[in-house]
């Protein structure tokens, strides 16, 4: 795991794929947060300072990636400005990446290790354009012409979960130290989330995109300012609640206790009344809900927002404290 200092106020970690993390889930108010360290999770611990180069290096790929690895975007490729450019680059951004996730689940093993280079470099770029189109609305309406009408759909999917949690978020500006690590492998967290959907009955697609939400599927391991703690951020009252008695740092306790919460609120019949338990948002409920239907429509968005790292936003700008 590796921690870090940042600049920043008391909640801005960003966690999610698009910016941020909410802060203090499981019966807390929406905001911003962070997660704790973890047994299970795969990793060493770390800190990381911001705004200092923050990155993590990334680890050889179990199975080679068909995409040559010299056309793939670097970590801090630009990202065009013009919208007829914006959508050409994400659709070959996206194209590309369903095409080596494809490589990875037929030829190499998500269940083992990290994602191979060119999964992790596409699914990067992928996300750095749709930060930007969730933070100007004027392009992105200009930009979804361009896309096919699935990619349009998805498109708006992401850019408005993303500019819903950026909502909650107040850029930091004085230091604050994180602990960020490697995720458990993919397919390993896939496995906690269909045994916890069997046991409570709450689709897994809605644990992972809360997951997502929250900690970066694990990624983020600090508590959050208001306490809140593990890769599903509960409070601590929450815990001894719905707990069941386990570790609040494991993945799969964590994960089953979130779904028994989820399901003592209202799941799966009424989600949104759910998620708002979980945390008490209705930008955080309907930016969980969006990137659930996204992976229920396509499997392989999980894995693209598996791969997708943790940025904090700052008064100075955004700092990505994973990745390659």
């Amino acid at each position: 795991m590796r921690a870090g200092r940042w600049r920043g106020g008391p909640a801005a970690a960003s966690l999610l794929a698009l910016a941020v993390a909410v802060s203090g889930c499981a019966a807390s108010q929406g905001a911003a947060s962070t997660a704790s360290t973890s047994s299970a999770a795969a990793g060493r611990t770390a800190e990381r300072t911001v705004p200092e180069r923050t990155a993590a290096p990334t680890a050889p790929a179990t199975q080679p990636a068909r995409e040559a690895v010299a056309d793939l975007p670097a970590p801090g490729a630009a990202i065009p400005e013009d919208p007829a450019r914006l959508a050409r680059a994400l659709t070959d951004t996206t194209a590309r990446l369903r095409r080596a996730i494809d490589d990875w689940i037929r030829d190499g093993d998500p269940a083992e290790g990290r994602a191979p280079e060119a999964v992790v470099l596409l699914a990067l770029h992928q996300q750095r354009i749709y930060r930007h189109l969730a933070r100007d609305p004027k392009t992105a309406s200009r930009t979804y012409p361009g896309l096919s009408k699935a990619l349009a759909g998805e498109a708006r999917a992401n850019v408005t979960a993303g500019r819903n949690l950026l909502s909650l978020v107040h850029p930091v500006s004085r230091p604050a130290r994180f602990r960020v690590r490697e995720p458990e492998p993919a397919d390993v967290l896939l496995k906690h989330f269909r045994h916890a959907e069997r046991r409570f009955g709450v689709d897994w697609e809605v644990l992972a995109a809360v997951m997502f939400v929250e900690t970066k599927f694990g990624r983020v391991r600090s508590p959050s300012h208001t306490g809140a703690k593990g890769p599903m951020q509960f409070m601590p009252g929450t815990w001894a609640a719905y707990g069941m008695g386990g570790d609040v740092h494991d993945t799969r306790d964590a994960l089953l206790a979130a779904a028994n919460y989820l399901r003592a609120s209202g799941a799966p019949r009424d989600y949104r009344r759910a998620l708002y338990a979980y945390n008490h948002s209705w930008a955080y409920v309907d930016a969980v809900r969006l990137h659930a239907r996204q992976i229920k429509r396509d499997i392989r968005n999980y894995y693209a927002y598996y791969n997708w790292q943790v940025f904090v936003v700052t008064t100075r700008g955004d700092r990505r404290l994973t990745g390659p």
